[in-house]
């Protein structure tokens, strides 16, 4: 999966902001190298599963929480997916610091 490509993906589909999309896409690359979407669901995962799914969560919810809902549901379905959820978003240096 191109992160990349799925960066911009999510931006298009979601919004949110650089960080977030950063930090989604991350843990999606890594979702995907680990091989654990391959092995419980019998196909590699691309950007447009991703977005898929992650459509279907509330549409209240923002970026992270989408991805998080996902995620959730992966981990109720199949187990071993709390690892690759987002809990934290590093936007950069504390410019108040």
């Amino acid at each position: 999966m191109d992160s990349r490509e799925l960066t911009a993906a999510l931006e298009r589909e979601f919004g949110g902001t650089q960080a977030a999309r950063r930090t989604v896409a991350r843990q999606a690359r890594d979702l995907a190298d680990a091989g654990k979407i391959e092995t419980d669901r019998g196909h590699e995962l691309t950007v447009s599963d991703v977005v898929e799914n992650m459509a279907d969560a509330p549409a209240d919810r923002d970026l992270v929480e989408r991805w998080n809902w996902w995620l959730g549901s992966l981990e109720t379905a199949y187990g071993g997916y709390d690892r690759f959820t987002v809990r934290f978003v590093d936007d950069g240096p504390d410019v108040n610091a």
